[in-house]
């Protein structure tokens, strides 16, 4: 089964060599794809290097918003299949050879995500969104889908500035997809590496949700009210649900409003 890697950068440079030394010794055949989106330190040259050693590493440049690079990359990908991973992650040794069995029942595998970092960060959990009975909120540092389902869903939705991974998945599921969940498929993420970041992520994130619901109607039903409250409640928890209401707010009066 022959996985096309994609990985969408900006300002990477000081993460993208790590990504690339874990993803020369994943279980073959595979190629990485990586989307440059006008980089201003030197992330190009490092991805350049790799491209002129491994002749299954490509490099392309392609601004636009994340979703945007990533149907780029989807239009180059030679695969069956289509992983994505970030660039400020690590892949785990064994992720490609743990993610294509889910793919011989399923047509789209999502793996685990462990963060590193900052410990407080680390543990901060995903807020799930489910639709049909499954959560869509698997994120695409850690995604496979087969390219035949890309193809007929439409790929990622440009519009987004951020949660088009929530998008991509509501959409393959309403149209019948299953998304199987492989623990052992795992990805080391880093998390934000100061305040300003974190809050920044966190009013992203926001302003995401408030994308989300735009395009798809009021999600609030879509949430599990027991499963927020189980999880552990802390100054960084609360200070995350601040940036993100900022950030639903702010993108309800001043975001760009859906297309059409």
């Amino acid at each position: 089964m022959f996985v096309s890697i994609i990985v969408t950068v900006r300002n990477e440079a000081r993460n993208i060599a790590a990504l690339l030394d874990s993803l020369l010794v994943q279980e073959p055949p595979f190629e990485v794809i990586v989307i440059d989106s006008d980089s201003e330190d030197a992330t190009r040259d490092i991805v350049r290097r790799y491209e002129q050693r491994y002749d299954f590493v490509h490099l392309y440049i392609f601004g636009g918003t994340r979703g945007a690079g990533r149907n780029f990359g989807i239009r180059k990908a030679k695969g069956d299949v289509v992983a994505f991973v970030d660039g400020d992650a690590i892949a785990n040794p064994f992720w490609l050879k743990e993610i294509r069995p889910g793919l011989m029942h399923t047509s789209i595998v999502a793996g685990r995500t462990i963060q590193i970092g900052y410990r407080p960060f680390e543990e901060l959990e995903r807020v799930e969104l489910i639709v049909k009975g499954t959560d869509v909120t698997y994120p695409s540092s850690n995604l496979a889908y087969r390219k035949s389902v890309l193809d007929e869903i439409g790929g990622f939705d440009e519009w987004f500035i951020t949660a088009e991974d929530v998008d991509l998945n509501m959409r393959a599921v309403r149209a019948g997809h299953a998304i199987t969940f492989r623990a052992d498929a795992i990805v080391y993420h880093r998390t934000r590496a100061s305040m300003f970041d974190f809050l920044r992520q966190a009013f992203w994130n926001g302003a995401g949700r408030k994308q989300l619901t735009l395009k798809h109607g009021v999600l609030w039903s879509r949430y599990r009210p027991e499963e927020m409250l189980r999880q552990r409640t802390s100054f960084w928890s609360l200070l995350r649900l601040s940036g993100a209401l900022l950030g639903y707010v702010g993108y309800k009066f001043f975001g760009e409003p859906l297309p059409g």
